[in-house]
């Protein structure tokens, strides 16, 4: 699998579970990777396992430096960008009449803000390239809502509506800005659920099973590569049919 070999892609939230399973995904298809993330010996890990790849320690909340460190990633990959993962997110839980003021502007800070950010930096090169792509990673629950999690799903939905009008703003300068809607997939945090509850989720799920991090690496792979070349806009659910659009 060769489609994106010698194309030039940074990937946030490079460090957890989903964010591996994108990177390796990246690299078996050739790509030049940037990974970036806020766990500096997670991305040693990342760089001693693949030959080649590049990493770059950073917050993307640090609003601020976001445009600086496209530039320094941009230049670390050789001078042009071709794709973007804006797959880093945080969740700070609680029920609405609990949460503080704090809770939700952080989350939407770092969730939503910086993937706006993380994008009008990005479209800037891919407009001198006249080409690119940019994948946000969203959740289900940014389509069906979810209990103590008003901050996470306003943003969660905020990225989708984002990203359909980044796509209309660019798509004649050939940019596709697309989304990815993960449902429950296998990771630490889902490890560390209760039987009960986690069986209550599948029984939700028509698919009978959590989904695999290599099942969001898959569709990544498919909106990077020219395979998805007339598809703009959109998003895309991985959800074992938990969530039907």
């Amino acid at each position: 699998m060769t489609d994106l070999k010698g194309k030039n892609i940074i990937v946030t939230g490079a460090s957890g579970g989903i964010g591996n399973s994108i990177i390796e995904k990246l690299y078996q298809s050739g790509a030049n990777i940037l990974a970036s993330g806020t766990r500096i010996e997670k991305l040693d890990e990342l760089k001693n396992k693949y030959e080649n790849i590049k990493i770059l320690k950073f917050d993307i909340s640090q609003s601020d430096k976001v445009e600086e460190f496209i530039e320094k990633a941009t230049i670390d990959l050789g001078g042009n960008l071709d794709c973007v993962i804006n797959n880093a997110g945080i969740t700070q839980d609680n029920l609405a009449i609990r949460m503080s003021l704090e809770e939700w502007q952080k989350v939407i800070d770092v969730n939503l803000t910086s993937t706006f950010l993380m994008s009008k930096s990005a479209i800037k090169k891919m407009l001198k390239n006249k080409s690119g792509k940019i994948v946000n990673i969203t959740s289900v629950v940014g389509h069906t809502g979810n209990l103590g999690q008003a901050n996470y799903t306003a943003s969660k939905a905020g990225i989708i509506a984002m990203s359909k009008s980044l796509a209309i703003e660019y798509a004649k300068k050939n940019i596709n800005i697309n989304c990815i809607s993960p449902g429950f997939i296998k990771t630490a945090m889902t490890n560390k659920l209760d039987d009960k509850f986690k069986d209550a989720i599948i029984s939700k799920i028509p698919s009978g099973r959590l989904g695999e991090p290599d099942d969001i690496a898959n569709a990544v792979f498919f909106l990077c590569s020219s395979q998805s070349d007339y598809i703009n806009g959109e998003t895309l659910h991985v959800n074992g049919g938990m969530y039907m659009a």
